[in-house]
């Protein structure tokens, strides 16, 4: 009998255990956990200053602002051989698509590199390997480590170190207002659907945008 209510015990402060994790069972992964408190509390992303491929810098708040477009962002490094080519070849359709449907002036993309080895030069040989159209799709990088940290770490990026110059990471698309707010993180395999909820926020902010 002791035996029972100890196993009993046990099972039932694991359940505790997950419930507290898991937010009483609505979400299982950390990944999911991050997805689903952003979309209950958007996020201010921080004022990072940013590199471009041309070489000049702005800050991320001002320069969201200032455009007046929900960006589509994903996160990036230009030697990768593996997701990024993936989601590169899914910011070339999603760029494709926002050209044909008029839409540049609602919704663009944005590509931060995490790699503290990119420089100007080789977001720009990005840039041309991807075919980007720099009114709507931009190579930006960090322009020093606690800049880079702090971005990854309000957007939820994990980044581990792999073999041959090679980073581990997760990979979504982050949906940003104008005003600097994270409102949404979407599955890699949902670009028609980052599209949808930019638009959606678009039109949120008066554009009018509707998927």
């Amino acid at each position: 009998m002791k035996s029972l209510l100890a196993i009993v015990l046990i099972l039932g402060l694991g359940g505790v255990a997950t419930w507290a994790q898991t937010d009483g069972f609505s979400v299982l992964t950390t990944e999911a956990a991050r997805r689903q408190a952003i979309l209950a509390s958007p996020l201010p992303v921080p004022a990072t200053e940013l590199q471009l491929a041309d070489g000049h810098s702005t800050g991320l708040r001002t320069w969201l602002s200032d455009d007046g477009r929900v960006t589509i962002v994903n996160f990036i490094f230009t030697r990768c051989a593996t997701v990024c080519l993936s989601m590169g070849d899914e910011f070339q359709r999603l760029q494709a698509r926002i050209l044909e449907r008029g839409l540049q002036d609602c919704v663009r993309l944005l590509s931060v590199s995490f790699d503290p080895r990119d420089t100007p030069r080789w977001l720009a040989a990005y840039e041309k390997r991807m075919n980007v159209d720099p009114d709507i799709w931009q190579i930006v990088l960090a322009r020093n480590d606690d800049e880079r940290r702090r971005l990854l770490d309000t957007f939820g990026i994990i980044v581990i170190p792999a073999p041959l110059g090679q980073f581990e990471h997760n990979a979504a698309y982050h949906i940003v207002t104008p005003d600097g707010q994270l409102t949404r993180i979407i599955d890699l395999e949902e670009g028609d659907a980052a599209l949808h909820y930019a638009l959606a926020g678009a039109g949120d902010a008066g554009n009018g945008g509707q998927p």
